[in-house]
């Protein structure tokens, strides 16, 4: 069995003892199969990992890290290019909503989640419960990589663009991470403030440096 096929089961097994294992591993099998589509090249089974291991690092609360992996899960599991914002996240919320109280997880728990899959779509910087803090923070992890990781992460997203002219993306693109790398605080938990705040600044500047120079260098 996969490891993260694995984690799921044991994650959706804890919240819900009493959910049926045939029904947990299809579940888990068909989100596996949506995070491992061709056209993905960010938004894959590696960034779901480095979404468990941030939120491990933010949060020492197992039950509720429970939860956020649940959402780590559904988070992109509906994840397309071209929809209008927030459609994927909507799409991803509905989709939770829908998959997990066949599994037998609560209400409160389903609720949870779909409010955390709902956030990712502006990272709204209010601040918020400790596990929506810890699940921004570990979805925004990817920021403060160390720089190869980091430059990965953006040659991965510009890959799931390639359909995008590069004046374009990079218009695009500047006017995402710009409003992020403005904020007074770009992480919410303590943690992630101290640690990981000035190397996501690095990496930002640096690569909305890369984006201005496309934007100027294309007739």
């Amino acid at each position: 069995m996969p490891a993260l096929i694995a984690r799921w089961s044991n994650d959706v097994t804890a919240l819900s003892p009493g959910a049926d294992p045939d029904r947990v591993l299809d579940t888990g099998a068909d989100l596996l199969r949506r995070w491992t589509q061709p056209h993905r090249h960010y938004h894959t089974t590696q960034h779901l990992a480095e979404v468990f291991w941030a939120l491990e690092e933010v949060l020492d609360d197992e039950p509720l890290a429970r939860v956020g992996r649940l959402a780590g899960w559904l988070h992109d599991a509906v994840y397309a290019v071209g929809p209008a914002a927030g459609a994927n996240e909507r799409l991803s919320a509905e989709l939770a909503r829908d998959l997990l109280p066949p599994l037998g997880i609560d209400s409160a728990t389903v609720q949870t989640v779909g409010e955390l899959v709902e956030m990712t779509a502006d990272h709204d910087p209010a601040a918020g419960s400790s596990l929506g803090d810890a699940f921004h923070d570990a979805d925004l992890w990817i920021l403060s990589a160390p720089p190869l990781r980091f430059d990965e992460y953006c040659d991965q997203v510009r890959a799931e663009y390639a359909q995008v002219p590069d004046t374009s993306y990079a218009q695009g693109r500047g006017a995402i991470l710009q409003p992020l790398l403005q904020r007074d605080q770009l992480y919410r938990t303590s943690h992630a403030q101290t640690t990981w705040t000035d190397a996501a600044r690095r990496n930002l500047t640096r690569e909305l440096d890369r984006l201005a120079t496309t934007t100027l260098s294309t007739p």
